[in-house]
C-alpha cells in the first residue's frame, strides 16, 4: 500500500484572509501553506498525518504532492520531520488558477513516480476532531472487503450538505448505494459526509486518467466528483467505512471558518482529559413463552428494577479490567473458605464477561467499518443479581459504556443487532447455550413482546420486537434458591431433538407461542386471572417437554410452594428461580414466610420502566 498527500491546493481566500487581518493574530502564519498552519493539540495539520501513516509496516512509501508556489516550505517540513524530500512531487503550478484539480495531481503522482500498488490517498491539509483514530483499521477494513474505500463521518449540527460529499451506505454490506457532491438539502436524508481520505485498488487507477480524459474544466477534477462518477455511473462498488469523528478541510474556507473549526475541535480534546462512562443494564423475568426464544417461537418478558448490573469506564493510559472483590475472588481466608465460595458461586465471575464483550466489539466495529479512536479506559463493574436470575446484563452494560466511549449511535448499532451482539458474545465468546429473548429485552428493557419466527429471524436476522404498556403488569413476585445448582443443564437434550425434527418438540414449541399471544391479550386487558392461568399452562407444558428430571430437585420443590397457596408460577429463566402471580393478598404473605423457611429468597417484583427515572 502506499499513501499519497495531497497538498497543492492553494487556497487564497484563507491565505487574503490571514494577511489582511486587521488584529494582528495572525501576522505570523502570513503566507504559510495550509497543511502547515495550527491543527487540533497545538501541532501542524500536516503534522498528524505524517505521523498517523508513518509506519513501515503498513506503507511501503508515502508521496507528498503540492505546487511549485509552496514546494519550498515543503522542502522545509520535509528536513525537519524526517519525510523523504525525493518523494515531494511538485505539481508545477503558481497560482489558483492554473491548478491542475486533486484527480489530477494525484494521476501526477501515480504516472510519475510508476506506481502499481494500492493507494490511499489523504487530504493533508484536513482537520481532525479526534487525534486517536488507527489508520491501521481503515487498512484492514479495505483489505477485508476487496474493493475501493471512501471514509465518512456523521456531520455535526450546523454542518451543511451544500459544503461536502454526501453518501447514502446500505448498512448491511457498507457499499455506497449513492455519492451526491455538495447537494441541497432537500435532495437527501443522508448526514453522512464524505471527505478526502480514500483507498483505491491497483486495478482501479487507470480510471483516474479516463475520468480527466472526460473533464474539461478544472473545476470538475476534483476527487468529490471523480468517486461520484465512479460509483452512480461506471457502477464501480466503493465501500464506506465510518470515523467516529468529524473532518474539516480548509482548502477554501476563510479565516473565521478555520479559527472556528479549530477552536471547536481544540476544545473537544480539552473538555474531558479523563472522562468516566457509568451504565446500567437491569435483571429481567420471563413471562411467558420462554424457552421458545431459542426455537423460533414467541416469549414476553420484562426488566426488574430489582437486580441490576453497572458498569463503569474510566479512560485511562493502558487498557485495564479490574476484577470484583466478591465475584473475581483472587484471595481465600482458607482453603475451606475457597471450597464453599466455589461450591456456592462457581468459577465464572464477571471478569469473562468484560473481556470478552470488549474483544467482540472490536471484532465486530472492524468488520462493520467503523473505526475507533486509539484510546484507552478501565473497566469495571459491580451486580446485585444472583447467579440464578442470569448476570449477563454485565454483557449489554459494558456494550452501553463502550458505545458511548466511542461515540457509536443506535444507528450504528441499532437495538435489533445490540441483541444479536450481546448473544454473540456469550455462544461465540464463552460457548454458552441460550436463546435472544434475555437480550433484546435487556436492550429494549420494559416490557417487551418477542415474535421470533424462522420467516423473520431468516429475513432480518432479528425477529419483531414490541413494547407492551407498563401499566399493563401485575404484581409478580420471584424467589430463588439460596444455595443455587448449576442452572446451565437445563436445556439437556432437547435443542437436539429440536433439531433433529422431533415433532413433540416443535408443537411444543408452536405452543408457547400460542400461549404468549394469549397472554399478551390478558396483559393489555388487564385479565390476571387469564394471565395466571395461563402462566400455570407455560410451565407445565414445559416440564412435559423436558421432564422432571432435567428441570431439578431445586426448582420444583419451589414450584411445589408456590402451588401450596394456589399462585400461579413458572420459571422466568432456564433454572434456580421462580416467579409468579397471586392474586389473594393474604396467601402471598404465608407464601412469602414458606419459601423464606425453606432456605429461599423471595422478593416483590419491582418492574423497570425506560420511560421512568425509578422504573415503576
Amino acid at each position: 500500500m502506499i499513501c499519497i498527500l495531497l497538498v497543492a491546493g492553494h487556497g487564497t481566500l484563507l491565505e487574503t484572509h490571514i494577511k489582511n487581518d486587521a488584529t494582528g493574530l495572525y501576522a505570523h502564519l502570513t503566507g504559510i501553506p495550509k497543511a502547515l498552519l495550527p491543527g487540533v493539540g497545538g501541532k501542524k495539520i500536516l503534522d498528524f498525518w505524517w505521523e498517523a501513516v508513518n509506519t513501515r509496516q503498513l506503507f511501503s512509501a508515502v508521496y507528498l504532492v503540492t505546487n511549485a508556489d509552496k514546494y519550498k516550505h515543503y522542502e522545509r517540513w520535509a528536513t525537519a520531520n524526517d519525510f523523504p524530500v525525493e518523494n515531494i512531487i511538485n505539481d508545477g503550478t503558481t497560482t489558483y488558477g492554473s491548478r491542475l484539480g486533486a484527480v489530477a495531481d494525484v494521476e501526477l503522482a501515480i504516472r510519475s513516480r510508476g506506481l502499481q500498488d494500492d493507494v490511499m490517498v489523504i487530504a493533508g491539509d484536513m482537520l481532525c476532531a479526534d487525534q486517536n483514530f488507527d489508520i491501521a483499521q481503515v487498512l484492514r477494513f479495505f483489505r477485508l472487503k476487496q474493493g475501493e474505500l471512501a471514509i465518512y463521518y456523521e456531520m455535526e449540527e450546523g454542518e451543511k450538505t451544500t459544503s461536502r460529499g454526501i453518501v447514502e451506505v446500505c448498512p448491511s454490506t457498507h457499499r455506497i448505494t449513492k455519492f451526491m457532491e455538495k447537494p441541497a438539502a432537500e435532495l437527501t436524508q443522508s448526514r453522512l459526509a464524505s471527505v478526502v481520505f480514500y483507498c483505491f485498488q491497483k486495478k482501479t487507477l487507470p480510471t483516474l486518467t479516463q475520468f480527466l480524459n472526460l473533464q474539461a474544466r478544472v473545476e470538475d477534477r476534483v476527487l468529490g466528483k471523480y468517486l461520484q462518477w465512479l460509483i452512480n455511473e461506471q457502477k464501480v462498488p466503493v465501500n464506506g467505512m465510518k470515523l467516529p469523528t468529524g473532518f474539516q478541510l480548509i482548502g477554501q474556507v476563510g479565516l473565521s471558518d478555520y479559527t472556528k473549526w479549530l477552536a471547536h475541535y481544540s476544545a473537544k480534546q480539552q473538555g474531558c482529559p479523563a472522562r468516566s462512562i457509568t451504565c446500567r443494564s437491569y435483571a429481567r423475568i420471563g413471562i411467558m413463552g420462554n424457552p421458545s426464544d431459542g426455537f423460533n417461537g414467541k416469549t414476553i418478558a420484562m426488566t426488574i428494577a430489582n437486580f441490576w448490573a453497572e458498569v463503569t469506564l474510566l479512560e485511562s493510559q493502558t487498557l485495564v479490567l479490574l476484577p470484583h472483590p466478591l465475584n473475581d475472588p483472587t484471595e481465600f481466608g482458607s482453603l475451606q473458605d475457597l471450597y464453599c465460595i466455589s461450591r456456592k458461586e462457581g468459577y465464572l465471575g464477571g471478569l469473562r464477561l468484560l473481556q470478552a464483550t470488549c474483544k467482540k466489539f472490536y471484532q465486530f466495529c472492524s468488520k462493520q467499518g467503523m473505526a475507533l479512536t486509539k484510546q484507552n479506559f478501565t473497566l469495571k463493574y459491580d451486580t446485585n443479581i444472583p447467579r440464578q436470575v442470569v448476570r449477563f446484563a454485565i454483557v449489554s452494560a459494558t456494550l452501553k459504556c463502550l458505545m458511548k466511549f466511542y461515540n457509536l449511535t443506535d444507528n450504528d448499532l441499532p437495538k435489533p443487532i445490540r441483541a444479536n451482539f450481546v448473544l454473540d458474545v456469550e455462544s461465540d465468546e464463552l460457548f454458552i447455550t441460550a436463546g435472544l429473548q434475555d437480550r433484546v429485552v435487556q436492550v429494549y428493557e420494559g416490557l417487551i413482546y418477542m415474535d421470533f419466527s424462522k420467516e423473520l429471524m431468516d429475513k432480518h436476522g432479528y425477529g419483531s420486537y414490541i413494547p407492551i404498556d407498563m401499566s399493563s403488569v401485575p404484581p409478580f413476585w420471584l424467589a430463588y434458591l439460596g444455595d443455587p445448582s448449576d442452572s446451565g443443564r437445563i436445556h439437556s437434550t432437547v435443542r437436539q431433538r429440536w433439531l433433529n425434527g422431533d415433532t413433540d418438540v416443535i408443537e411444543a414449541m408452536k405452543s408457547f407461542a400460542e400461549l404468549t399471544d394469549r397472554a399478551r391479550e390478558a396483559l393489555e386487558s388487564r385479565d390476571w386471572s387469564k394471565l395466571a392461568e395461563l402462566m400455570n399452562q407455560n410451565f407445565e407444558l414445559r416440564r412435559k417437554v423436558y421432564t422432571d428430571e432435567c428441570l431439578g430437585p431445586g426448582n420444583l420443590k419451589m414450584v411445589q410452594i408456590a402451588r401450596t397457596f394456589s399462585s400461579a408460577v413458572k420459571l422466568p429463566g432456564s433454572g434456580g428461580a421462580v416467579m409468579g402471580l397471586c392474586l389473594d393478598s393474604d396467601k402471598l404473605v404465608a407464601m412469602k414466610n414458606a419459601f423464606q423457611e425453606a432456605g429461599c429468597v423471595f422478593c416483590h417484583v419491582v418492574p423497570y420502566d425506560p420511560c421512568s427515572a425509578f422504573g415503576q
